[in-house]
C-alpha cells in the first residue's frame, strides 16, 4: 500500500471560499452601514461640517472622509500636511477644519 499523502483535495467552493475571504481581509470596506449605497437612491454631498477633527476607522481613506463631511480631498490634504494619504490608520486623527 503506497504511503498517504499530506495533501488534501479541497472542494472547489471551500477553495473560493476561503480566497474570497482573504481578499476581503486584504480589502477592508467600511463597516458604517451610512456609507452603503441604496438602489434607486443618489448621493449628496452633505454641507461642511462643524466638527472639528475625525478619527480615522478601518477601511476609510481620504476620498470616503471628504465626501462624508462635504469637503473637497485637496482641503483634507492641506489641513493634515503631517498625515500620508496612502497610510491612513484606523485611530489616527484628521483635521477637518481650519483652526479658529
Amino acid at each position: 500500500m503506497p504511503p498517504r499523502s499530506p495533501f488534501r483535495v479541497v472542494p472547489p467552493l471551500a477553495l473560493i471560499a476561503v480566497l474570497v475571504a482573504v481578499w476581503l481581509v486584504a480589502h477592508p470596506g467600511s463597516d458604517d452601514p451610512a456609507d452603503r449605497p441604496v438602489a434607486g437612491t443618489t448621493t449628496t454631498v452633505a454641507p461642511t461640517t462643524t466638527r472639528r477633527t475625525y478619527t480615522v476607522r478601518r477601511g476609510d481613506n481620504l476620498s470616503s472622509i471628504a465626501t462624508r463631511y462635504g469637503l473637497d480631498v485637496t482641503q483634507l490634504v492641506e489641513l493634515n500636511p503631517q498625515v500620508d494619504p496612502q497610510a491612513l490608520r484606523a485611530g489616527q486623527r484628521i483635521r477637518l477644519r481650519p483652526r479658529d
